[in-house]
């Protein structure tokens, strides 16, 4: 007997897109299983059926790659990028033949530790804001910073994004020495940390992400990868599916 599941699932599955991009392409009528448009959700096909989004047959990836990047400092987190610009997934072709997509963002300033995969599944459990799963980030400012400061931050600030204002979560600050701390948060608003930190009055100089949830990015050399082990996967898979 053929196993179905959800057709956004078993979209994300192919690695094209995230789930969510799955469910809104489904509700846009922009898939078709077998010839029939589907625009609502829940509706399971498996993975003998015909499943065409914008009239391209969907092709299943057949091996699952996850590999955790560091990122250089220049180059953008966008599978393909309008300007020209250098993007991460540069940094693993020639050696890696599947189509990646970045996990989340780092902007191009900001270096450190990205997790590349074609599992859109996988990636909807880590960026989905309902699973809140922490990053941490080692700092470096243009001066000390205060412990009232650290206070402030660490009960959240308010700041603008998109034009609208946003009051940051609680987050957690180590400070490590002099100018350099270690920030933990679970949010990833554009420039989010950068801002944070000038609506207190202090500039951010340096920026890396050393750590997702349990995965740290160690000794691993800037511009290199290497493929995550088997329980750094499954600390994701394992989450409650939702």
């Amino acid at each position: 007997m053929e196993r179905k599941e959800r057709l956004q699932k078993i979209i994300a599955g192919s690695g094209i897109c995230s789930r969510r991009k799955a469910e809104e392409l489904i509700l846009a009528g922009k898939v078709f299983v077998n010839g029939n448009k589907i625009t609502e959700l829940g509706i399971k096909a498996s993975e003998n059926d015909i499943i065409e989004i914008d009239s391209k047959v969907l092709k299943l990836a057949s091996k699952k790659i996850y590999i955790l990047l560091n990122k250089p400092i220049g180059y953008v987190t966008t599978a393909s990028d309008e300007k020209g610009r250098a993007t991460a997934l540069d940094l693993v072709q020639g050696e890696i033949e599947e189509r990646l997509f970045p996990v989340g963002r780092l902007d191009i300033n900001t270096s450190g530790a990205l997790i590349l995969t074609n599992d859109g599944d996988f990636t909807n459990k880590i960026t989905h804001p309902k699973n809140k799963i922490e990053k941490t980030y080692e700092v470096t400012l243009n001066r000390e910073i205060a412990e009232n400061e650290i206070k402030k931050l660490e009960n959240g600030v308010i700041i603008a994004v998109e034009g609208e204002q946003f009051k940051t979560s609680p987050c957690s600050i180590t400070p490590i020495n002099g100018k350099k701390l270690h920030l933990m948060i679970h949010e990833g608003k554009n420039r989010q940390i950068r801002k944070m930190f000038e609506s207190i009055g202090l500039k951010v100089i340096e920026l890396r992400r050393i750590k997702i949830g349990s995965i740290l990015l160690g000794n691993l050399p800037i511009g290199r990868f290497r493929h995550l082990a088997k329980s750094e996967i499954n600390s994701f898979k394992s989450m409650k599916h939702f």
